[in-house]
């Protein structure tokens, strides 16, 4: 098939978004992708059950090389997770079973399948290295692998090193995990016709050790690319939410919650996610940020990075309901909201049923919903119309009863300017 752009238009818009960090010869993988559709493999272990934001960046990576006419193969990590990478950590993981590992497979997979296309002509795949490498024997694979490696080539790394020289320092098992890595690049090359692997920088010790085993082990040339970890621009790591980390699977992080974390990031990172996480041309990109410099108030940037990220890993639907619920708490009238975008909302501010009988007594609802702390209080905040209803502002004398339901079923109850409570009328 043909490709929808050249090796050096694909390499040269991800210079210009700040993708590349290292690669292999640059004429080289230019002159390799210009042949026809490259496998292009990202792994990652499957230490738990969804992927987070921090993996984000390698499966976007992957849906550029497919839209580009490539063939992107996603491999999880079923035997390489029961080792652990060294990499960024100052002790060894915890090691998981196997029955752990096919369900955290299992659930990332279907994640995946909303980033990337699996039908059609570059279809993408995921494979296990579990099938592999589990069958192969510890003399097999001394002989087949280990042999290529010295130790003095395997200490170089950095992240070898760092954990030789901490108090911890660092088991055989996680030493081992670069020949592991290095071992499944040359079976795909081998055997799934992948050319090419990308990753992270810090996985760049990891990759060029498959390319040399492909080397010296299939006589041909495999293909390494990584980028710059991502960092915000105050330390933080990207994807790190108040609440810990900021899951792609909706049980875990919300799409409200997800798509606010996007929404409030600050204008130093705003530019840099843009052109890493979403698939908007550099021009538009440059377009939209002299429009946000214009007047950064209005977050044009952060609005436009929410959209596109929320719907690529959670759809339009849900982002659609995630930014309705995000315009009722900051303000919006609450009349206008869908049935979808009040389901958001009752997810993420406090929310009780009532029945009609009960919305007789304003003054006990107010004080069960906890935006009163008694009944004195209660019809204080009343007095000074600082409740309101689903828009309208209560007054003492005006019972619940005569608020128009959203959707024949929400009360939206409000006091102040975030407190927020929504009632569920049953009967």
């Amino acid at each position: 098939m043909s490709l929808s752009m050249t090796g050096e238009q694909l390499l040269n818009d991800l210079d210009a978004r700040g993708l590349i960090h290292d690669s292999t010869d640059r004429a080289a993988l230019i002159e390799r992708l210009n042949q026809g559709p490259i496998g292009v493999y990202v792994g990652f272990d499957p230490t738990a059950d969804s992927l987070h934001a921090g993996n984000l960046l390698g499966q976007v990576m992957l849906r550029r090389f497919q839209l580009a006419g490539h063939r992107p193969v996603v491999l999880a990590g079923g035997a390489t997770g029961m080792v652990g990478d060294p990499g960024g950590r100052s002790e060894e993981r915890n090691l998981l079973d196997r029955a752990t590992l096919n369900h955290n497979v299992a659930c990332v997979k279907k994640q995946l399948e909303k980033i990337l296309d699996f039908d059609g002509p570059v279809a993408a795949r995921m494979v296990d290295n579990a099938t592999w490498t589990e069958p192969m024997g510890t003399l097999e694979f001394l002989r087949d692998v280990g042999k290529h490696f010295t130790v003095n080539q395997m200490v170089a790394k950095e992240s070898v090193r760092a954990r030789m020289e901490s108090e911890n320092g660092i088991s055989f098992t996680e030493f081992s995990y670069m020949l592991l890595q290095a071992n499944d690049f040359r079976h795909l090359c081998e055997f799934e016709n992948v050319d090419m692997q990308m990753g992270g920088s810090d996985q760049w010790g990891n990759i060029t050790a498959g390319t040399d085993l492909i080397r010296r082990r299939l006589t041909k040339s495999g293909y390494g690319l990584t980028w710059p970890l991502l960092t915000r621009s105050d330390g933080q790591k990207m994807g790190k939410s108040v609440h810990g980390a900021l899951w792609l699977d909706p049980e875990k992080t919300s799409p409200y919650e997800f798509r606010q974390y996007w929404v409030q990031l600050p204008d130093e990172d705003v530019e840099r996610f843009l052109l890493q996480l979403t698939l908007r041309s550099v021009d538009d990109i440059a377009s939209l940020m002299a429009e946000h410099r214009a007047a950064p108030e209005k977050r044009l940037a952060q609005r436009a990075l929410a959209t596109d990220v929320t719907t690529l890993v959670h759809g339009v639907a849900a982002e659609q309901a995630a930014a309705e619920a995000a315009q009722v708490l900051f303000g919006g009238d609450p009349t206008t909201a869908s049935a979808e975008a009040l389901a958001v909302v009752a997810r993420e501010v406090p929310s009780s049923e009532v029945t009609r009988q009960q919305l007789g007594d304003q003054i006990a609802v107010l004080v069960q919903s906890g935006l009163a702390a008694s009944n004195g209080e209660a019809r204080r905040t009343l007095t000074q119309k600082g409740f309101k209803a689903n828009g309208q502002t209560l007054e003492e004398a005006k019972s619940l009863l005569e608020v128009d339901l959203l959707h024949g079923r929400y009360i939206l109850l409000r006091k102040g300017k975030t407190n927020f409570h929504l009632l569920t009328v049953t009967n």
